[in-house]
């Protein structure tokens, strides 16, 4: 179990992850235009060059992690509120429903100006934690590995093999993407709103589906929920000792993993097998470079001279809800086609240091913010809506 000293700590490894989660998720939607892949003509092969090596780099680095490590704090928190409310003699059962509930409004707001949002998948996966919070540590583990692996996919390649006529449909998440997407040029907000909530939504959920979002995200909340049982980001030698042995077992998996999911087209014509096996593969790969990324910050974090430094990001992670929406509203404002309509203008490069700099002036915001204040201003009205009624 955890060994935190008191209710009311925090774990200062976990702001940071957060806080560069919520970094690393801010510029891939900056370089991707926040989903408005359209993008001007590179003027040289200069620019061209800058523009493949930023995409490619932070794509390798980051897609798929970054929210990886944002999901899997999310299970940690839930442990944190879950454990505190139990020390004062309270359930936090029903408590947790109603902050879904809230949460789920969070993401309709967010997603209001930014169609691929992740809070709304977040607040509906999240009913998995009441499911298997009462279970012992390994049986959760067990299930976190079964839906690490994806199941309905594992189903889709049998079924394929069984019928060689079975032919995948036409992507659901595609043709929604497509129908909010032709909306964003355009120089109304209430129609990108309106599109963003329904065409948009439907899009980003299936998407989430097709893509095993589902399955990986309730298995990273599983994952998260067992850091915290296990106190595995306190400051222990024993667990530095495993964050190397994690990274390094995780590196030898990465690139085999890597490696596969990019020869499979080589070997396998069929799309209706190739699809779910490079899905399976690709969340096994990503969550492997997930936990090699964990393993480096927290070594670093621990066992270095850089922790005073690494610190400096804490207060964009404690405000992860707020940046992480003002980010889509101040984002789909400079890009998308009611406000600045900057995607004719901007490439990936350009549009990674319009990133930087924004994620600069957040930084520094927050920890103004965070100086003088317990809770960012969205976390805040959460945390009060959370509790009303309780004294």
């Amino acid at each position: 179990m955890s060994t935190l000293p008191n209710p009311n700590s925090r774990i200062d490894l976990a702001d940071v992850l957060r806080g560069i989660a919520v970094v690393a998720i801010f510029l891939l939607h900056c370089i991707e235009h926040f989903n408005f892949y359209k993008f001007p003509e590179a003027p040289n092969q200069l620019v061209a060059f800058f523009n493949t090596a930023v995409w490619d780099t932070l794509f390798f680095t980051f897609a798929g992690k970054s929210y990886a490590i944002f999901a899997m704090l999310f299970g940690l928190s839930f442990f944190i509120q879950d454990r505190n409310q139990k020390l004062k003699g309270y359930t936090f059962r029903w408590r947790y429903v109603w902050r879904l509930l809230l949460l789920f409004m969070w993401g309709n707001l967010n997603a209001s100006f930014f169609m691929a949002e992740v809070l709304v998948l977040f607040s509906l996966v999240g009913f998995v934690l009441l499911l298997v919070n009462p279970l012992k540590d390994k049986t959760i583990l067990i299930i976190a590995i079964i839906f690490m692996l994806q199941p309905v996919e594992f189903g889709k390649v049998i079924y394929a093999l069984a019928n060689p006529d079975y032919q995948i449909g036409v992507s659901l998440s595609s043709q929604y993407f497509k129908i909010a997407s032709d909306i964003l040029p355009g120089d109304s907000f209430i129609t990108t709103l309106k599109s963003n909530l329904t065409n948009g939504q439907i899009a980003s959920l299936a998407w989430a589906w097709s893509n095993g979002r589902f399955f990986q995200t309730a298995s990273l909340f599983m994952i998260g929920l067992l850091v915290g049982r296990r106190g595995l980001f306190n400051e222990t030698e024993a667990n530095c000792n495993l964050y190397v042995k994690v990274g390094a077992v995780a590196l030898l998996f990465f690139f085999p993993l890597e490696g596969l999911h990019n020869m499979l087209p080589s070997y396998i014509e069929s799309k209706e097998i190739l699809t779910p096996l490079r899905l399976i593969l690709s969340s096994l790969y990503k969550f492997a470079f997930m936990c090699v990324l964990v393993s480096a910050i927290a070594l670093l974090f621990y066992k270095t001279k850089y922790r005073s430094l690494m610190m400096k990001i804490a207060p964009y992670g404690k405000m992860s809800l707020t940046n992480y929406i003002v980010q889509s509203v101040v984002g789909a404002f400079i890009f998308y086609g009611w406000g600045l309509g900057m995607y004719q203008h901007l490439g990936i490069a350009s549009s990674f240091l319009v990133g930087v700099v924004l994620v600069i002036i957040q930084c520094k915001l927050s920890s103004m913010w965070m100086s003088t204040h317990k809770h960012g201003p969205l976390e805040g009205i959460w945390h009060k809506l959370t509790w009303i009624g309780r004294k």
